[in-house]
């Protein structure tokens, strides 16, 4: 019997005290056993601390972005590693793609995200400065930095590859390192994954540590400066919330729970329409999906009075057809449950739904399963199992009682009101789907039950060629819910990293705020010098070097043959009468005249570094140009970014630009911001 041993301190070991032992979901034979007493539980906090933190924190996050590129591409060349310990869970090899090449997708989503929006620093700003003051020199804005502490991962069984990456890929991009302690039914995988990630040699020693065992004292040892990220059952994150530790020191924790998310049948949809073989397809793949051991799977299903004998008729037969067995063998559609305790807790459920009126319209006991030929009978299978509930209005427990396996209760609803309330009786879900063809129904229902779930998946014909299914979170989109779904949030693509991260309010003076944040606010000082900016490369460039452009009036014919050449013949730029008649009193300049005109002035049109325009961004006019106004531009530049060269293409980053026109009056009359691809200094050979 394997010893499944915890990584702390930079040491593989196995605990000192009384090991617990588990057996394997598909033969009931002891497979492996976990001890964590004994371990330097606390003293890992304070080792992640020094050194995996502190190294995390000196990267910048386009470094630690390529870190989890680097780490991703090393994951799925040694996946097959981790599906041969994917089966010893009881679970397909679909069921381990989810898992395994789901969570390595995961790290390669944060790795592009990296480097597309985040900094070349280890100081994240996040909004533009706000001015305090009417002459500008007093100012705000909010940076974000990297807790000096580590994030301790408590995570759920069923999927330990994705739940821990989903969770490490913001939390890393963030600068903080991790303990993660895996659920005792899936520890063997786990371990598995964080082996490989160590071998690996991409991570900072201390940045990953595992406690595969009991995490004792630990909570008591966490500081102020530390979070905590739960997922599973919702009695078990509510104890850990109310720890005294987490209290005192208000300690950051965010819980995702499961939750008895439900899938409607609008009541536009016919079995004549293909929405309605969604729908059916929709809840079969996600009862039977990981033996229905998601936190997303579908548990109510909410169809019209109406189409209720069809539903039930089309679920059944598709359920009859679901084949229970060992995933190894040829025609295998559904693995074992993760454990025999883990069956028994199913089993529990059902009879608790079974007592409160419900009818099993399949499955509901072992007496119902059926086993595919050359399977093991002492696993842990269970049969899928549909559930009636005739009056869902008056019956508590089909909205309160989850039974965590491939179970789910199919129930009806009078009119699409009486739906909503079915949907909200839930009291928050992680996920909700809503099939139909009606945009109509699609707005009401949203805006009704948008308040108590965290996602919501509108499938209809067009949307189902390329839809990812009601129970895949996405590393884009919010994974979390309201209420009984924990309140927490995890992925949501930025979002997530932010979690990780300690917001700041910085007040001061332009000057001091641009040297705090590394880039270059107005009101704070221009550089210049006989070098025009463009002039420069990559390497040379500092936020706040420009130049301030000379000066050009604007003509009527200036308007005019802007006018023809862009073919934008607006009443206020060409018709004197009708301008004169206007909010401006006569005619005005096309703002995006204006936009080239400036371009004009601070262009310096000789061959250099400068590789291209890149786009323009948060273009305001504010004040209108009219015949005979002077123009005058001001180029700094505000930001630059390192960026990964593609094929043939030479060395290069992103330089963000402010430029700020005004006229005579030293009225801004249009502020943007451009951005441009500038060539790195080729060292000499």
């Amino acid at each position: 019997m394997e010893n499944v041993t915890s990584y702390l301190c930079g040491i593989w070991a196995f605990g000192k005290g009384n090991a617990r032992r588990f057996d394997h979901p598909l033969s009931g034979e002891a497979d492996y056993q976990l001890c964590s007493a004994g371990l330097p539980l606390a003293e890992g906090l304070a080792y992640g601390r020094l050194h995996g933190g502190q190294a995390l924190a000196a990267m910048t996050f386009l470094q630690r972005g390529q870190m989890l590129k680097a780490l991703a591409k090393f994951l799925l060349a040694n996946k097959e590693r981790l599906y041969a310990l994917s089966a010893r869970t009881g679970a397909s090899r679909r069921d381990g793609w989810v898992d395994i090449e789901g969570g390595i997708g995961t790290l390669f989503t944060y790795a592009s995200l990296a480097g597309r929006e985040l900094p070349e620093d280890t100081l994240w700003l996040e909004d533009d400065a706000i001015p305090l003051s009417k002459q500008g020199q007093f100012v705000a804005r909010h940076l974000l930095s990297s807790r000096q502490g580590v994030a301790l991962h408590i995570n759920a069984f069923n999927f330990p590859c994705w739940g821990m990456l989903e969770k490490l890929a913001p939390c890393w991009l963030a600068g903080m390192p991790a303990i993660v302690k895996p659920a005792s039914t899936s520890a063997p995988l786990a371990q598995g994954l964080v082996r490989l990630i160590t071998d690996s040699g991409l991570v900072p020693e201390g940045a990953l540590q595992l406690i595969c065992g009991e995490v004792g004292d630990l909570l008591s040892h966490l500081d102020y400066q530390d979070v905590v990220t739960f997922t599973g059952s919702a009695q078990t994150g509510r104890q850990l919330r109310a720890h005294p530790g987490l209290l005192a020191k208000s300690i950051p924790f965010s819980m995702e729970t499961d939750s008895l998310n439900c899938c409607i049948l609008g009541d536009d949809v016919t079995p004549k329409m293909a929405e309605f073989s969604l729908f059916i397809d929709e809840v079969v793949r996600e009862m039977t999906s990981k033996a229905g051991q998601k936190c997303t799977a579908v548990r109510r299903i909410l169809v019209p009075e109406t189409q209720l004998p069809a539903v039930q008729q089309a679920l059944s037969e598709a359920l009859a057809a679901v084949v229970v067995g060992d995933p190894a063998l040829p025609g295998v559609s559904m693995g074992a449950l993760a454990s025999h305790a883990q069956r028994e807790a199913v089993q529990q459920q059902v009879d608790r739904l079974l007592s409160s009126g419900c009818e099993a319209l399949c499955g509901g006991s072992l007496a119902q399963l059926e086993l595919s030929e050359g399977s093991n009978p002492a696993g842990a299978f269970y049969p899928p199992t549909l559930l009636l509930c005739r009056d869902p209005l008056h019956n508590e427990a089909v909205h309160g009682v989850e039974a965590f396996g491939p179970v789910a209760t199919l129930m009806s609803y009078a009119s699409r009101e009486q739906a909503i309330s079915l949907a909200l009786m839930g009291q928050g879900s992680l996920v909700a789907t809503l099939v139909t063809a009606d945009p109509a129904l699609a707005a009401q229902t949203v805006r009704a039950v948008a308040c108590a779930h965290g996602r919501l998946l509108v499938l209809d014909a067009a949307a189902a060629a390329e839809s990812t299914g009601h129970g895949s979170p996405l590393p884009q989109l919010v994974h979390g819910g309201p209420g009984r779904a924990g309140g927490g949030e995890e992925l949501g693509g930025l979002r997530a990293v932010k979690h990780y991260m300690q917001r700041t309010a910085v007040q001061g003076s332009p000057l001091m705020l641009a040297a705090v944040g590394g880039q270059w606010l107005r009101g704070a000082p221009l550089h210049t010098d006989h070098r025009h900016p463009f002039r420069k490369h990559f390497d040379e460039l500092h936020p706040g070097d420009g130049v301030l452009t000379a000066r050009r009036t604007i003509t009527e014919a200036d308007i005019v043959s802007f006018a023809n050449l862009s073919g934008d013949r607006f009443y206020a730029h060409t018709d004197a009468i009708a301008a004169a008649q206007s909010l401006f009193g006569e005619r005005v300049a096309h703002g995006y005249f204006v936009v080239a005109a400036a371009a004009g002035l601070f262009v310096d049109a000789g061959v250099g570094p400068v590789l291209a325009n890149y786009g323009l961004e948060a273009l305001r006019f504010t004040h209108p140009v009219k015949i005979g106004d002077t123009l005058q531009a001001q180029l700094t530049c505000l930001s630059k970014r390192r960026k990964a060269p593609k094929t043939d293409e030479p060395p290069c980053g992103v330089v963000e630009w402010d430029v700020q026109v005004f006229n005579q009056h030293q009225q801004h009359v249009a502020l943007y911001r451009i951005l441009t691809l500038v060539a790195q200094r080729v060292p000499l050979a």
